[in-house]
């Protein structure tokens, strides 16, 4: 599952959503590292629709403008929770990984050569 796909299940898990709202909600949960354009949006709600991860809900019509608004499927809830799960395991390996290097005595650590490749140096 792709990372947009993700946050995209996320936004709805709570209620249906417009195009719009999804957006918000995706940069929010995301603490602004995932910010969907419009045509990548719907990509993803095209795909997770054809999936039968979500559905449309219902439309309304606001302000002249047609607003689609989405919701999960009960697939959507076991796949969304499925793939929370696998990132989890993920991050606690990495966590136990990590632990482990600072624990070994005399573990390798990088020299200190300057900022690094962010900085030009390295």
């Amino acid at each position: 599952m792709t990372q947009a796909a993700f946050f995209v299940l996320t936004a709805l898990a709570d209620q249906p959503r417009h195009g719009y709202g999804i957006l918000r909600e995706v940069e929010e949960l995301s603490d602004g590292t995932v910010q969907l354009r419009v045509g990548t949006l719907y990509g993803v709600l095209d795909r997770l629709t054809s999936d039968g991860l979500i559905v449309l809900d219902r439309e309304e019509v606001q302000q002249g403008r047609l607003r689609r608004y989405y919701r999960l499927t009960d697939e959507g809830v076991r796949a969304l929770e499925a793939e929370a799960d696998r990132l989890a395991a993920g991050a606690e390996a990495a966590k136990r990984r990590i632990a482990e290097r600072r624990r070994a005595p005399g573990a390798a650590r990088p020299p200190a050569t300057g900022p690094g490749l962010a900085g030009g140096l390295g």
